[in-house]
């Protein structure tokens, strides 16, 4: 039986820099947090000096480890095995790809085989969860207090445990005939949210799946195009006389906020949406929009028209059990700012403008 309680406690001891364990079908891996923990932490941890360093494929590849080069999973895990330079200074470097210019790395780093496949990849999904690098000292025979599953981490994201918490009207600048209603599972930290616009007229809705953009939707990056995106979504459901807008907590494509913002440093040093994503240790796009399904059939909405450019969207929530009668375009100018952006949606992630 899972315990989705067990991974946000688990969530919150690697925030706090606390060893973990995640036992799997190929046996336990105890981890420490490179991001939270320090000296003093690792020697407790791993006294022997031991533990190799837990990154993903997408990170090693960057470090020129030689066979990781033709790595087809950005997220799927790498242990390098640890000798005596690589302390926990070196372990942080090895981390934190924003680091590369200013820290010379040392090396040669090698990467060893990984028997504990299950739990070194539940992990990674772990860390992406916390909001936290993918990036770990990894012990076969270490000790933590907590102990927990990859099926407690993947419960932690079931979108069918989704439930309507409540809904109220809201008003909105430019749909003033609105509803909201959240949405959020016993384990989850954040809400989704629907805001439905208009009255059924007997049609499929127009519905738009907008991800948490905090830079975009509140302060008005010229980054992206998201809050343009929000608020003409909200214009084109209106003037189309109804339909739902989805607003989903998934930060910087599911990576979280601060990692979102690692991703744009790594940008000012000349690198796309893309790769600065997976040189992070991330996959080109985390997000899971099995949610927004569910939130769809919790409405009592199985067919619609989307609004996106995004095949993928169309994809998944096809396989979730909702269908997409029409993809309606969402197109809107670029800027100077945010121009090289769109060209990475349409070139590297197949977005159809």
């Amino acid at each position: 039986m899972s315990d989705a309680r067990a991974t946000a406690m688990a969530i919150d001891a690697l925030r706090r820099g606390w060893p973990i364990a995640i036992r799997g079908a190929d046996g336990m891996l105890a981890l420490l947090p490179i991001e939270t923990a320090d000296p003093a932490r690792l020697a407790a941890f791993d006294p022997a000096g031991s533990a190799p360093v837990l990154l993903s494929a997408g990170r090693a590849m960057t470090l020129k480890l030689a066979n990781q080069r033709a790595a087809a999973a950005p997220d799927a895990p790498v242990l390098v095995e640890r000798v005596a330079w690589l302390d926990f200074a070196t372990a942080t470097a090895l981390a934190d790809p924003q680091l590369d210019l200013g820290t010379p790395l040392k090396g040669p780093f090698r990467a060893i085989p990984v028997a504990q496949t299950q739990a070194a990849g539940a992990a990674l999904t772990l860390a992406r969860i916390a909001g936290m690098l993918p990036a770990f000292f990894a012990a076969a025979d270490g000790s933590a207090a907590l102990t927990i599953t990859p099926d407690d981490i993947a419960c932690h994201e079931d979108a069918s445990r989704l439930t309507v918490a409540t809904h109220a009207r809201l008003p909105v600048a430019g749909a003033e005939q609105a509803e909201i209603y959240a949405f959020r599972t016993p384990e989850m930290p954040g809400e989704h949210v629907a805001l439905v616009i208009g009255t059924p007229h007997g049609q499929p809705p127009l519905v738009r799946l907008h991800s948490e953009c905090l830079t975009g939707d509140v302060l008005g990056s010229l980054k992206c195009d998201c809050g343009p995106q929000l608020d003409a979504a909200i214009a084109a459901i209106q003037a189309s006389g109804w339909g739902i807008l989805l607003y989903l907590r998934q930060e910087g494509r599911g990576i979280g906020l601060i990692n979102k913002l690692r991703a744009y440093a790594l940008q000012d040093q000349g690198f796309d949406t893309v790769d600065a994503n997976t040189r992070l240790g991330f996959a080109v796009d985390s997000r899971n929009f099995a949610v927004a399904a569910r939130m769809l059939t919790l409405l009592g909405q199985e067919r619609v028209r989307l609004l996106t450019n995004n095949p993928e969207k169309v994809a998944q929530l096809e396989a979730a059990g909702v269908t997409v009668v029409e993809r309606v375009p969402h197109v809107l100018p670029s800027n100077p700012h945010n121009a090289q952006y769109l060209a990475t949606k349409r070139d590297r992630t197949g977005h159809q403008f």
